[in-house]
């Protein structure tokens, strides 16, 4: 079976016999053409089942009105909710989005950003994958000059806009409460701390261990990948120690899921024998059984603010070289999973 040849504007002009040029300005709605030879190309456009080159017109006019945003996942409320905001912002402004996903994959996020580059996008919006150490493929968008900007994970080596929430006080926030509500042996499953901002969330953890004269336990600091499985790994292997923990604050909600799967199989009593804090707010914390303290992230106002960075600099409003930095303050929603109740 033979691939059907894509129809073009010279087909067009073939059959009306008469120039390219001329079906391409009436295609524009060029003023030069007659509505009889508008409304001509049209038809036939339609019969033929035209469909305008998007990256032929880019090349020419050096402007797609596509923004690219890469995320490590789209099935998280929190990606969901920024692509949402990116989205609606950038629609209003005459520019469509083109989602990609790397599934905390360095070689697919790679992939991604080529087929991005080679689109023609007028700017990247990316969270960058768990697996990510290596920077240069988002140098080289940098280096193409199309407006690069992180929002949530980001390395603060690449020097670009940058849109997050203050990951190192959330964490702190987070480990005070939990000494507050009695724990006094907290362990911490968080991400790889070459990514910045589990380096953050595992910096907040130690130095409020330190601010209480908690001694740290080399054996209660974990790294994983934050998935629910993960978490269930991560929860188990906590369990096994001769003096288990008496509290857990975990760097995902989706992890956390996984470790109060564990918990409840264990018939370990939430939050009395072992607390539990989540990070993100996914909608699910607040159905489960007990349901789970975390962290709001706002991720509807990042959304906003990565939109509104990109437009500053497609519209020239912002100055040149200046970074646009914007972090946000979270907020720590108390569920029952932490709050301990004192006979």
């Amino acid at each position: 079976m033979t691939n059907k040849k894509r129809t073009t504007i010279k087909d067009i002009a073939n059959v009306l016999k008469i120039s390219a040029a001329a079906v391409s300005k009436a295609l524009h709605d060029d003023s030069r053409i007659s509505a009889k030879t508008k409304a001509a190309v049209k038809k036939v456009a339609k019969e033929l089942n035209y469909q305008p080159n998007h990256l032929a017109s880019a090349l020419r006019k050096g402007k797609s009105n596509l923004v690219g945003v890469i995320v490590p996942r789209t099935n998280s409320h929190f990606f969901s909710s920024v692509i949402q905001n990116i989205e609606e912002m950038l629609n209003r402004e005459g520019y469509n989005i083109i989602i990609t996903q790397s599934n905390e994959s360095f070689e697919k996020e790679c992939r991604n950003i080529d087929t991005l580059l080679f689109t023609q996008v007028d700017g990247i919006i990316a969270s960058m994958a768990n697996e990510t150490t290596d920077l240069s493929y988002y140098e080289k968008i940098k280096f193409k000059g199309i407006p690069l900007i992180l929002f949530d994970r980001g390395e603060n080596d690449l020097n670009v806009d940058y849109i997050g929430i203050d990951d190192y006080n959330s964490s702190y926030m987070i480990v005070e409460h939990l000494i507050n509500q009695g724990c006094q042996r907290i362990a911490h499953i968080g991400g790889y701390k070459h990514t910045r901002i589990f380096n953050n969330r595992i910096r907040g953890y130690i130095d409020a261990l330190k601010k209480y004269n908690l001694p740290l336990d080399n054996e209660l600091l974990i790294e994983s990948s934050l998935s629910t499985e993960e978490g269930r790994k991560k929860m188990n292997q906590l369990l096994r120690l001769k003096n288990r923990p008496d509290a857990v604050y975990v760097a995902s909600d989706y992890a956390a899921l996984g470790a109060l799967q564990v918990l409840q199989e264990n018939r370990i009593k939430i939050p009395n024998e072992i607390a539990l804090v989540g990070f993100g707010n996914e909608p699910f914390t607040a159905m489960v059984t007990p349901t789970i303290t975390s962290i709001e992230q706002h991720s509807a106002e990042i959304g906003k603010q990565a939109a509104k960075v990109f437009l500053g600099h497609a519209k020239g409003t912002f100055v040149k070289q200046k970074l646009n930095k914007t972090i946000l303050n979270a907020a720590l929603i108390v569920r029952d999973s932490s709050n301990i109740k004192r006979i």
